[in-house]
Order: structure tokens, then sequence, then C-alpha cells
């Protein structure tokens, strides 16, 4: 069985054995270290790394690779020899605790006219965790879609609570599993959890305007952290770009309707699909801000190019993927 040796930006070593039969990330989380990552299925990109030396077959994916040689996603990265990887992350990032397992059963289910669909999961009681919905505003839960082994990523768009209620924001995409599934639950079903993961959180402290930026799925993490900031009586100038079709403006406008109120500050505008100009644009509305995006794989990197043109110190720009499948057909969640 080949050898892994991964070594994080700090400098620090990780070793675990890993199977020719099952990728690498998944072979990390069985032995208990859980590397950064969203969708561990070749979509989002953010298990991107480099592989210094050893032979591997790379399976096959949708995110774009970093340029130059051995670059890899690990949930897609399949060993033939004992490896040695490169981490883009530090220690600190990398988990080293068990991802809480949940029950949940569906508490409502509305379709918008637009299509976009809310879904309402109430925690059930168990012995370990509790029935309080205990997370970061801007994370997201693994749900296991019933009856198949998908696994997909969604954030919850509401704030913890004491009551076990997990609400989610789904954009009309009837080829995606989760979106299909969840318009056509029935109150009651049960559904199996894994969360929360993910880091992408608010920095409160920063006294910056905040610019957010976001499109499909990426919605809900952002309208979370919104009503945290409501929550707080935060009165810092924050600007909502959201990626859409004009068609999408009701829809938005409905979702922030209860957010008014309590940001006065807020700003909202709409950016046409893949128009970087435009986008860039509505950046500069809000110089010196903060960045925080939320959304497809091209939307992050756009963003990301159009901040740093913008003198936005790297450390101020906080992205997150949105959504994503994984396919535990090989148990690819034992350990975790």
């Amino acid at each position: 069985m080949p050898d892994i040796i991964a070594v994080t930006r700090d400098g620090l070593s990780l070793g675990f054995p890993c199977p020719t039969s099952t990728n690498v990330l998944a072979a990390a989380e069985e032995a208990g270290f859980f590397l950064p990552s969203v969708c561990q299925h070749g979509r989002c990109g953010t298990c991107r790394a480099k592989v210094i030396s050893g032979a591997y077959e790379l399976m096959p994916h949708e995110a774009p690779l970093p340029p130059g040689p051995g670059a890899v996603l690990l949930c897609r990265c399949q060993p033939r020899e004992d490896l040695v990887i490169e981490l883009p992350c530090r220690d600190a990032q990398i988990g080293r605790r068990k991802v809480p397992e949940r029950h949940a059963v569906v508490e409502a289910v509305t379709i918008a006219p637009e299509g976009w669909v809310a879904l309402s999961l109430l925690l059930q009681r168990e012995a370990e965790y509790g029935h309080a919905a205990e997370f970061v505003p801007g994370q997201y839960m693994e749900l296991r879609i019933p009856g198949t082994a998908l696994w997909q990523a969604a954030a919850m768009e509401n704030l913890p609570n004491e009551e076990g209620r997990l609400a989610f924001l789904l954009p009309a995409a009837p080829d995606e599993a989760l979106s299909a599934w969840a318009a056509a639950a029935k109150r009651g079903a049960e559904v199996q959890l894994r969360g929360p993961l993910g880091k992408f959180a608010l920095d409160e402290t920063s006294p910056r305007p905040r610019c957010l930026v976001g499109s499909g799925a990426g919605l809900a993490p952002l309208l979370s952290m919104l009503r945290h900031l409501a929550s707080l009586r935060d009165r810092t100038r924050v600007h909502l770009i959201f990626e859409a079709a004009v068609a999408e403006l009701a829809f938005l406008e409905r979702s922030l309707a209860s957010l008014r109120a309590g940001l006065p500050q807020l700003t909202v505008a709409l950016a046409p699909g893949g128009a970087a100009a435009a986008l860039a644009a509505q950046l500069a509305k809000t110089p010196a801000a903060d960045v925080y995006a939320a959304g497809p794989p091209l939307l992050l990197a756009a963003v990301h190019q159009v901040a740093l043109a913008q003198d936005v110190p790297e450390a101020r720009i906080r992205t997150a993927p949105a959504g994503g499948l994984r396919d535990n057909a090989a148990g690819l969640l034992t350990g975790a």
C-alpha cells in the first residue's frame, strides 16, 4: 500500500497510508487528518495541491488545476506508489477531530416562482451533540441525499439557534441531485448530515466596509452573514453584489426584505454573469473593503483577481465554493 507524506506550507509533515483504489483526501480523513475541502468530487477546487514525487492517477474533475507539473485535486488523486505532496495550507488549517454526524427531518419546503427551493430541517436530539443548531454564519453542512450514496454541500442561510433549525436556500437546478430531491421532499422525511464544516466567516473586529459577492448557492452563506451583522446591530457599510439574471431581482429583494430594517447601510447590486468589467465596477464602489465571495470557482477566481487589482490584500479576500457532490460508494466517510 502506498504511503503519503503531505507537507504543509509551514513545513510540518503528515504521514498516512493510501490504497491505490482510494483518493488521497479520503485516506487522510481515514487517518484523522481533515484537509481543507468542500465538494470532495472534483468540482470546487478547494483541495488543490502539488505532487512533488511519486506516480499517481488523476481522476476526472471539473475544477481547473493551477499551472505547473504535479498539480492535483486531492479528492481525485489516487496513488500508484509512495507520494510526497505539497499542501497549500498551514498545519493549523487541518482538522484533527471527528466531524459531527447528525440526523434531521424535513420541516418545510417552499418553492419560489423563480425556482429557488427553501428547505428547512429540524435536527434530532442526540446524546453527543444535543439538539441546538450550532455553527458559524457562513459554514455549510454535507447532506446525504436519501436513497443514494451521494453527499452534497449546502450552506445554511439562517443563524445558529437552540431550536435545532437548519435553513437552506437552493437555486433552481433540476440537474443537481440535492435541489431535485429537496423540491420533492415530504415533511417528516429523514436526512443524514455531517458538519458544520468550513472556515468561511466574518471578521467581526474589522472596522472596514465589507463587500459580499455571490452567485447561485453562494447566496445562502452570505445571507447568514448579513443576518449575523443585523443581530449585532453592526453599522459598518456593507455592499452585496449578486451575479444573477435580472429575472432573479424580485427573489433577491424578497430574500433581503427582512434584513433591511436591521441593516439600513446595506446596498445591493446585480452583476451580469461572466462580466468581469461589471464586477470590477461594483467592487470599486466599496473601496478598502474586506471581500467575502461565495459561489462557483469561476466567480471566485474573478473576484480574487479583481480584488487584488484594486490593492485589496490577500488576507482580506475570503472565498468559499458553494455546492458539490460527494460520492460515498466506496465508503469514503469511514473515520471522518
